[in-house]
């Protein structure tokens, strides 16, 4: 089993986040579960990758050819896969993984995160999507989903398919006992 890990390439202005995602990547190790990540070796990417690779775990990277340079692939994982692009990025993570989490970061973790949602909620895949509400980061975006579904642009069953917690451990609980929703279900049969 594998978690991919969506994340910053900066490792924040707050300790908490880094110490969070290096206790999130030893608890996944713990579990025996790989982790997939963006291949980086810096920010809060980084931090994942050598927290698991100190406890003996299974890291697999995925990073595009032009940001080999940028985010400083990471040269100790267990695999480093370079791809073409960014698309090619998010595909394979996908593929490689049998979950997702979510922890702070800009627009590429946010980019991550939506586009895996969208698939989930789309029925293209069937896999747990968590985000991980390190120091309240996610606050705001949280309060935001509830105002898209009471808005009527978000059902709430898709509203709550993105698994929340503060907690490593329960928030890895909640992925276990998830059961994915059929509302794609009526797409698959079209394609």
């Amino acid at each position: 089993m594998r978690i991919a890990i969506y994340c910053g390439s900066s490792r924040g202005l707050d300790p908490l986040y880094q110490n969070t995602a290096a206790e999130l990547a030893r608890h996944l190790v713990q579990q025996g579960i790989g982790i997939v990540y963006g291949g980086g070796n810096v920010g809060i990417m980084g931090v994942i990758a050598d927290a698991a690779l100190a406890a003996g775990g299974e890291v697999i990277g995925v990073i595009p050819e032009s940001l080999l340079s940028k985010e400083l692939g990471h040269a100790g994982v267990t695999e480093l896969h370079v791809v073409r692009s960014m698309h090619e990025r998010k595909q394979m993570m996908v593929d490689l993984s049998d979950g997702f989490i979510a922890l702070p970061g800009g627009f590429g973790t946010l980019d991550e995160l939506f586009e895996t949602l969208t698939w989930l909620q789309l029925g293209f895949h069937g896999k747990p999507v968590g985000l991980l509400n390190v120091g309240g980061f996610f606050d705001h975006l949280l309060t935001f989903l509830d105002h898209m579904s009471a808005s009527g642009f978000l059902k709430p069953e898709h509203r709550a398919s993105l698994l929340t917690s503060t907690d490593p451990a329960d928030l890895l609980s909640s992925m276990r006992a998830f059961q994915p929703h059929t509302c794609g279900k009526w797409i698959k049969e079209l394609v």
